[in-house]
Formats: structure tokens, C-alpha cells, sequence
């Protein structure tokens, strides 16, 4: 890094405030229960007239235990059977959604999220790829990727996973030092890992990416350097290390937590740095905020390129694709509107059974808010923005259009997060540290005062 540490310190406490991660614009806080049926049916509309490729999603919400720091929607047990009850609705709902789509379009990105898709076990992940098979066509080149925990995942499951197309895999590790992994409730031997790794290799699923968080209890910089000295070892293709977010007010499990037992705000910026600047040496690009890529891998390829861009999945290749969601609490994203199902479980599941979309919540985009989002994921993905692209692209005026915005940008300057340009501006590589904070500049609704509680804080 360009700044001493101790400046960034200095930063960090400036800038250390609630804010979202910008997987979307406008963040799911946004999404209202309050909704006229008709606009459900007016965006099946346009989907069923267009041949686009797209996405899907399935959230699997099942986990065996439950690991205290975390914050995805799920339910801890250990009946299997209840994976066949969830696969059964899944039918249902699929045979439903299948109708709203054009014979013609294929899905070129799925992606199994959760809790955790390897709670199925192999025979339920073969009915699960039946399913897909049946209501959609699979694109001749689809991105098939995985959620894995190693505790959980056999050769068979594997096996299972290969046979109905699956060509990407990314596994939760968080941190190999066993007293950390205590402190989490989430025992995971590096040896477990190191075996998923090399089976899923040996069945050809050989997009791989592993799932780091600092900031953990009894975590410091020097069990950190460890964790990545551990994992570098097994070559994946992508990293994506997260910011352990506390928001316990939210996630009731992190309660659970010792918080005497938690990194500094210096130890943990000090963790973020080492990735950083160390992460290159083994070959990884810094793609952005918290993710790296080989220089190989198409994440880095789409950063060279100026393709890069994000959706509720983080960095993606394909975020350009509409994704239908499906499942309990997952997110469909379009162009004109974000749908989010039920998050209640037996709500999810009543829905279905009176044949109707379990939809519970939805976002119908303004185009005040398209225009955001564009310039939002510029920020997010490319390293700056150039005003007079950007008022071709969106069709405005863009300096008389955000003329207070590119004023409150001064004193990110001055901060030495940016350097503003005649036309526009450019992202330091101490500004990409602060990626959301100057995304925040340009989203319309943090003065909400129910913004405050709903988000982590950005570094």
C-alpha cells in the first residue's frame, strides 16, 4: 500500500461507518411487502418475450450446525428427509417460474447458495439437476457453481455434483487456526480441506475459490498470515476474504460471540493489508473490496477488460444476466424489478401449495435509480468513472446531473482516496479500500435513518 499504516488507521476511523456492499442498487432495504400484483405479472411479461440467457439461483437454506458468526438465511438440523420436502416444493416452484420464461432463453450462470447446497445429499443433488433439466435449458457454455462446506461433502457428493454439470466450487475455510475455528463454533481441519480440494480436482471441477473473513475472534495478523499461507498452498482460482460483519441486533447467533475476544480495528485493517500486498507475490489480483483472482481466471480477465460487475452473488462475469431466484429468501434480480421470496420457511411452502409465486417482497426500479446503479457499479468495478462515457451511456447531463455529489468528492481527494480529473475521477489503491464508501456518494437513500442499523461497517 501507497500510505503508511498507521494512516490508514487514521482512515479507517474516518471512514468505519455502516454502508452497503453494493451486490445490488438499491440494497434490499429498499424492498416493500406493499406491492400491486400486477407489477409481478407485467415483468413475467417481458420475460417471457425475451430469448436473453440467464441466471439462477437456489437457495438451499439447510445446515447441519450452526457457526456463530454467520450471517445467511438458514435453518440448523440434521433431518435429510427435509431436503426431500424442500426438493419437492423447489419442483413446484420451478414448474411455476419455467412458465414465465422464452422457450428459446438458456441459463448460462447457476449457482446453489444456502446454508449449505452439500446438506443434499448425492441422491438429492441428482434429483436437484433433474429438476433444472427439466423446467430449463442449459446454455451450452453455463457457469455451474457450488457452495461447499468441506465438513460436509463426500467423494459422492462430488460425483453427484460433476454428473449434473457442475464446473465451479467455492468453499467456506474462514480461518485454519483451530482456536479461532472454536471461537466460531465451526471446526474445519485444514487436512478436510485440502481433500475436497484435490477431489473435486480429480472429478474435473477445477474452478475453485475459497471463503476467507478477518476480523474473527482470537484471530491477529499473525494466525491471518498463517490462515493464507495455509490456503495458498492448495492453489485455488479466487479468494474472496470478507469483513466479518457484527451486527448481533440482526444475527441473534452472533450473540453467542465473546467480543473481548476480537481483533483491534488495527490488527484487522492489518489483515486486509497483508492479503493485499501479499496476495499478488502468489500470483492473485486484487479484483476489488474483498475479492482476488488469479491473473488467468476470467474475473481478472473481465478487470482488464472494463467488464467487470457485481450482483447479489458479489463479483461476477455475468451480471449482466437476469437471475431468477429461487427457494426461500432468495433474490431474483431484473432489469426493472427485484423480487424477493418468503423467508419464512412454511410461508414459502403454503404459497406453493396454493400455486402461486411465494414472492413476499419487491423493488420496482425508478429510473433515477438505474442511473445510480450504473454509476454505483462503475465505481464498484472499474476503477473510476468518466463523466462524459457516463452522459452518453445514461443519457444526461452527468456534471450538472450529480453536480453535489462530484462536489462531496473533494474530500475524498483530499483524503487521498481518488484523483479527480477535468473529466472524472480514478480510484487510488488506497481508495480501493474504501470501495463502498465512495459508491456512498452516489446512493440516494442512505439519509434514511433505517439505513443506519442495516448495514455492517464498510471496512
Amino acid at each position: 500500500m501507497s500510505l503508511h499504516k498507521d494512516d490508514l488507521l487514521n482512515l479507517v476511523q474516518q471512514y468505519n461507518v455502516p454502508g452497503p456492499r453494493y451486490t445490488s442498487y438499491p440494497t434490499a432495504v429498499q424492498f416493500s411487502e406493499e406491492f400491486d400484483k400486477s407489477e409481478l405479472e407485467d415483468n413475467f411479461k417481458r420475460r417471457r418475450e425475451s430469448e436473453k440467457p440467464l441466471s439462477l439461483y437456489i437457495h438451499i437454506p439447510f445446515c447441519f450446525s450452526l457457526c456463530w458468526y454467520c450471517g445467511c438465511t438458514k435453518i440448523i438440523t440434521k433431518d435429510q428427509n427435509r431436503g426431500d420436502i424442500y426438493l419437492d416444493y423447489l419442483d413446484k416452484e420451478m414448474a411455476l417460474v419455467s412458465k414465465t420464461t422464452h422457450p428459446l432463453a438458456t441459463l448460462k450462470q447457476i449457482h446453489f447458495g444456502g446454508g449449505t447446497p452439500t446438506f443434499l445429499d448425492p441422491k438429492q443433488i441428482r434429483r436437484l439437476g433433474q429438476l433444472i433439466k427439466t423446467y430449463f435449458t442449459l446454455h451450452n457454455d453455463v457457469e455451474f457453481s457450488v457452495e461447499i462446506d468441506p465438513r460436509r461433502c463426500s467423494e459422492e457428493h462430488i460425483i453427484a455434483l460433476a454428473e449434473i454439470g457442475c464446473n465451479r466450487a467455492s468453499l467456506g475455510v474462514q480461518d485454519t487456526n483451530e482456536e479461532v475455528q472454536k471461537a466460531i463454533h465451526r471446526i474445519q481441519p485444514f487436512e478436510k480441506t485440502a481433500e475436497v480440494t484435490e477431489l473435486l480436482r480429480k472429478h474435473g471441477i477445477n474452478s475453485i475459490n475459497f471463503d476467507l473473513i478477518y476480523g474473527l475472534p482470537k484471530q491477529s495478523i499473525r494466525s491471518f498470515k498463517k490462515t493464507i499461507e495455509d490456503v495458498v498452498h492448495l492453489e485455488p482460482d479466487r479468494f474472496a476474504i470478507y469483513s466479518y460483519a457484527h451486527i448481533p441486533s440482526i444475527m441473534p447467533a452472533q450473540k453467542l460471540l465473546d467480543e473481548a475476544d476480537f481483533p483491534s480495528t488495527h490488527n484487522k485493517l492489518g489483515m486486509l493489508v497483508h492479503a493485499i500486498e501479499k496476495l499478488p507475490d502468489y500470483g492473485y489480483s486484487y479484483i476489488g473490496m474483498d475479492h482476488f483472482a488469479k491473473e488467468s481466471d476470467e474475473l481478472s480477465k473481465a478487470l482488464k477488460e472494463g467488464t467487470l460487475q457485481r450482483n447479489f452473488q458479489g463479483y461476477s462475469t455475468h451480471a449482466e444476466l437476469e437471475m431468477i431466484a429461487l427457494g426461500m429468501s432468495s433474490i431474483s434480480q431484473g432489469p426493472d424489478l427485484y423480487c424477493q421470496n418468503d423467508k419464512d420457511l412454511n410461508q414459502y411452502y403454503a404459497a406453493l401449495d396454493d400455486g402461486k409465486l411465494p414472492v413476499k417482497k419487491i423493488l420496482r426500479l425508478s429510473e433515477e435509480d438505474k442511473i445510480r446503479k450504473t454509476v454505483i457499479m462503475h465505481v464498484m468495478c472499474r476503477g473510476g468513472i468518466d463523466y462524459s462515457e457516463l452522459s452518453v451511456e445514461l443519457g444526461i447531463p452527468f456534471t450538472d446531473h450529480f453536480s453535489d455529489e462530484l462536489e462531496n468528492l473533494k474530500q475524498l481527494e483530499a483524503d487521498g482516496l481518488l484523483l479527480l480529473t477535468p473529466n472524472g475521477f480514478n480510484i487510488t489503491s488506497t481508495g480501493r479500500l474504501f470501495l463502498r464508501n465512495i459508491a456512498m456518494v452516489f446512493d440516494g437513500y442512505l439519509t434514511q435513518s433505517r439505513h443506519k442499523a442495516a448495514y455492517s461497517k464498510t471496512v
